[in-house]
């Protein structure tokens, strides 16, 4: 005999097990919106609460298969929101202890200004990783005591990038002529965490590689893989990738590496010398890179009036373009960042803090500068000037009637009397970088299933087997580089 209980017992079942998991919201709207009651629960910082609920809400299926995977996307970054924020309030401390007799008592006041960046989870205060080398970035008094401790350092990328900007000034007779080229040789590699997946599971890979758009990156080759079968994306993709497979072996690390070369060449335009033409408004390429690019590139009313009251009194993009340039420069200063992942509206987020890194500071100023109308890609990928490889964001400006012009918002002015080295990367860029973006955000080849670790920007790369997506703390990576300079006819 068999009869079909009423829906009132379940409800009463689903309340039951809530009040076990200690939730205190009510019931009815676990049932009719679990996903807002999740996000409410993951916005407190309450992320074990949220797993439980998701857990409980999954085995009683009151959710689609579409739900479920949202929520599940929530859990995860919760997940990596935690890895972030995971420094405990004695190890700040004892990192401060360096440099302050009592530095609790002035953490109090570096959070409240957010220059310490700290946030609750579970109850338990928690602290960005880098929240303390960050502080030194973003106060001053903390900086100068800094300094008192261990003395003024040099910047080697400040004099490296002032000598080279110099010399593509000099060598650039025609506005955008490419110039001093250099040829790289790469090897890159991912390792993943011996059992990270089960024995005999296949683990796969997508791996940054160089694009061919742009024409300051040629040459480009592939030389070798391991292992050896790839996939190589075509040239068409806009994140450019060689995808690789491999079965796990327990106890032993997975490892992926590509070798490859290219051509870098640097691109100067001194705008103040070139006719800029109005946009044609009804092109494609117009439309496409003034729009609004949701979640990242939004025109909301706080970016739109910031944007005209920073080029107030000037109308030609050039110019205004410049202006957004400095004020960023001049408000917002680079430090470490979240990932990105976990971050709802960068640019928002750069504007509340007053800080972020390249790609932070890049999609501020691309969005302020859609929205006054001014087209503006982004290109990412590595820097490569000796000493300093690491992953970096940029993005270029188009000016009818001259084309595009790339613009590394974070690298900021140059402290040069000349006015051209002192602007240079408001109109240049130099010839030590991988381009492997020129777009964020799109499909990579082949397509991946799971959440990706990055799911804007593509530098290091994106692992996942069967069981899910293989984030960051699963994996390293690392990047060598040879450099073999080209001599150009004088």
């Amino acid at each position: 005999m068999s009869y079909i209980l009423p829906r009132s017992y379940f409800r009463l079942i689903l309340f039951a097990l809530a009040a076990l998991l200690g939730l205190d919201s009510c019931i009815q709207n676990q049932m009719e919106a679990p996903l807002e009651k999740i996000k409410m629960l993951s916005d407190k910082g309450e992320f074990s609460d949220a797993l439980r609920l998701r857990d409980s809400l999954i085995k009683l299926k009151p959710l689609t298969p579409d739900e479920i995977q949202k929520a599940d996307s929530m859990i995860e970054i919760n997940r990596r929101v935690a890895i972030d924020f995971r420094r405990s309030k004695a190890e700040v401390t004892s990192q401060l202890a360096k440099y302050f007799p009592d530095p609790e008592s002035l953490m109090a006041q570096w959070e409240q200004s957010k220059r310490l960046e700290q946030r609750f989870i579970d109850g338990e205060k928690r602290y960005f990783a880098q929240a303390v080398p960050n502080l030194f970035r973003l106060d001053s008094a903390a900086r100068e005591r800094m300094i008192s401790v261990e003395g003024e350092s040099v910047d080697s990328l400040d004099i490296i990038r002032l000598n080279h900007t110099a010399q593509v000034i000099d060598q650039t007779k025609k506005a955008g002529a490419l110039t001093q080229p250099v040829k790289f040789g790469f090897r890159y590699t991912i390792t993943l965490n011996a059992d990270a997946v089960p024995d005999g599971e296949t683990v796969r890979c997508w791996m940054p590689f160089a694009g061919e758009q742009s024409p300051r990156q040629q040459s480009v080759k592939l030389i070798g893989s391991s292992p050896e079968k790839h996939i190589l994306s075509p040239s068409s993709d806009l994140q450019r990738s060689v995808y690789l497979e491999q079965k796990a072996k327990e106890g032993v690390p997975t490892s992926f590496s590509i070798t490859f070369e290219t051509l870098g060449q640097a691109q100067y335009f001194d705008l103040e010398q070139l006719n800029v033409l109005p946009y044609d408004t009804t092109s494609p390429q117009y439309r496409k890179y003034t729009a609004e690019r949701p979640p990242q590139i939004l025109f909301s009313d706080k970016i739109k009036s910031l944007a005209k009251e920073i080029v107030r009194g000037t109308t030609h993009p050039a110019e205004q373009v410049k202006m957004l340039y400095r004020w960023i420069d001049s408000h917002i200063v680079w430090a470490s960042a979240l990932e990105y992942s976990t971050i709802s509206n960068i640019p928002e987020y750069v504007l509340e803090t007053g800080h972020g890194d390249c790609g932070m500071q890049t999609l501020l100023l691309m969005t302020m500068a859609r929205s006054l109308g001014i087209p503006v890609k982004w290109q990412s990928g590595w820097m490569l000037h000796p000493g300093e490889v690491n992953l970096h964001d940029w993005c270029e400006v188009y000016y009818e009637g001259v084309g595009w012009v790339p613009l590394d918002q974070s690298f900021g002015t140059q402290q040069s009397a000349n006015p051209k080295l002192y602007d240079f990367y408001i109109s240049g860029i130099d010839s030590y970088r991988l381009i492997v973006n020129e777009e964020y955000g799109v499909p990579l080849t082949p397509a991946k299933r799971y959440m990706r670790s990055e799911p804007y920007d593509f530098q290091r790369g994106e692992l996942e087997w069967d069981g899910g997506n293989l984030y960051f703390d699963q994996w390293d990576w690392q990047m060598e580089v040879s450099y073999q300079p080209i001599e150009q006819p004088q």
